[in-house]
């Protein structure tokens, strides 16, 4: 190729010659609706005049961003860890101290710094099991089967890598729920697997029918493999918590179809509603019996990113396997040691989160009032949000039984969703830019996170404090009004 008779060389990576599925990968969650809040914030700054004066991104379980106080006691122990000098100073308790120096002799000379083991530090895994242990009732846990990892995020992909095979009609088939967190229709993009879509019911709080399991599974057989089924407990975007009745019904279903069970348990002390409780699959497949603790493979996934810790950024998490084929274990092991380790500040942050200060420690009353405080709170937001919403003509809201987020109804006037496909929009993403742009609020359209067809929502964080939350669910009723009067 030539320009004004000067040979000009062509680009070796283009659009037609990268990897086609990275194309294909989608993932609202970061998508237009958060590039453009980011584009408005630098407008905002350079004096433009807006209908607002801050930008309110409602649309990420970031909690820190949003304004949730991180626990002190994780970040003595990080801060000495990091710095262990600090080691000498007096304003730390003497239980912050001994956790530090406890982790820092696990680490490779005695240094966050350092590679760890690619597992993970074998000292943390161990710490990882007793608390696996303790939480399941004493179900046993080996250290072994654990693999530390970098957020649940992670672990999840690197677990989806080891499922995907074939080709064609034998390609691996994954089940995943609709609503979904889209890592896991962006991962299967990615790896070119198939997407086998089971809806949770939304008419009984996105419970999980097996009924409808088994019938996205007959139609998936004709032109893939299923392998795998993934849920997500309490859910995302959907907030449900799932019964322990639904969560044997669901191993049942996996053993008789011989699929590989993946447990996203992130949320898992996220639970508010009365009569929810959260079980762990782990558990409950050993209570059922060795006809299903011996026979089914299972993956549960856990992180210190939500829950009342909401440490996002040091992206700490764990992975336990569960029956997994021994060869199999072998050659996960040699994949995450591709990756060296996962971060050594996200695992000492793991490490005191499973192994949190004790009644007859110091710290211990200060750490039981921050986390009990930040549960409260989301717990008061979180129906808070469900009874303002549902007072919305035209927004239908479930109640937020666990994790961070709502995931509600709106109903659209038929010109709006007319626009919309003039404009090749998804109709809930139109109404969502509309609402950024005139309100400054932040939430991610429905589309994002798949939805039975000619059904709209959007996906929204109850984690902005309690103050700005009710300025967010104000503009969000004004707006739904204003929007709603435009285009009937």
């Amino acid at each position: 190729m030539s320009v004004n008779g000067v040979r000009v060389h062509e680009k070796v990576l283009t659009l037609d010659t990268m990897n086609p599925q990275v194309k294909s990968v989608e993932y609202a969650v970061r998508g237009p609706i958060v590039q453009r809040a980011v584009q408005i914030e630098k407008e905002l700054k350079t004096g433009i005049k807006k209908p607002f004066t801050e930008v309110i991104k409602a649309n990420i379980g970031d909690c820190q961003a949003m304004g949730q106080k991180p626990i002190t006691f994780f970040r003595q122990v990080l801060a000495l860890c990091s710095y262990p000098d600090l080691l000498e100073d007096s304003k730390f308790p003497e239980d912050a101290k001994a956790r530090a120096q406890r982790i820092l002799q696990a680490c490779g000379g005695g240094s966050l710094g350092a590679y760890s083991a690619s597992q993970g530090i074998e000292m943390i895994r161990q710490d990882v099991a007793q608390y696996i242990e303790r939480r399941d009732g004493g179900v046993k846990c080996d250290p072994e089967n654990i693999y530390l990892s970098t957020g649940a995020s992670n672990a999840i992909v690197t677990m989806l890598k080891l499922l995907v095979s074939g080709e064609g009609a034998c390609r691996t088939g994954v089940m995943i729920s609709i609503p979904q967190y889209p890592l896991y229709s962006a991962a299967l993009a990615e790896l070119d697997a198939v997407q086998i879509s089971y809806y949770l019911d939304e008419d009984h709080c996105w419970s999980l029918n097996v009924n409808e399991l088994r019938r996205a599974l007959q139609e998936a057989k004709s032109h893939c493999s299923p392998r795998a089924l993934c849920i997500i407990n309490p859910g995302n975007p959907t907030g449900q918590v799932q019964s322990r009745q639904c969560i044997e019904d669901v191993i049942r279903f996996a053993a008789e179809e011989k699929l590989f069970l993946m447990a996203d348990e992130v949320y898992q002390d996220n639970v508010y509603a009365d009569g929810c409780k959260f079980h762990s699959f782990k558990k409950v497949l050993f209570e059922m019996g060795p006809q299903y603790s011996e026979k089914v493979e299972l993956a549960s996934f856990h992180s210190t990113s939500k829950c009342y810790m909401g440490e996002c950024g040091f992206r700490g998490g764990y992975m336990e396997v569960v029956n997994l084929d021994l060869d199999v274990k072998a050659q996960l092991t040699k994949l995450v040691s591709v990756r060296l380790c996962p971060p050594v500040p996200g695992q000492a942050l793991l490490d005191v989160v499973v192994n949190p200060p004790q009644p007859h420690e110091p710290s211990y009353s200060t750490f039981i009032k921050e986390r009990s405080d930040t549960l409260s709170a989301l717990a008061e937001k979180a129906n808070m949000t469900q009874e303002i919403l549902n007072q919305i003509p035209g927004i239908q809201c479930n109640p937020v039984q666990g994790a961070m987020y709502t995931f509600p109804r709106i109903h659209l006037p038929p010109k709006a969703i007319q626009e919309a496909k003039e404009k090749a929009e998804a109709p809930d993403m139109f109404y969502c830019m509309k609402l950024l742009e005139e309100t400054g609020i932040c939430l991610i359209p429905g589309s994002g996170f798949g939805q039975r067809e000619g059904s709209y929502h959007f996906r929204m964080t109850i984690l902005p404090p309690k103050e700005k939350l009710m300025i967010v669910l104000a503009k969000i009723q004004e707006f739904h009004q204003r929007f709603t009067a435009q285009y009937s």
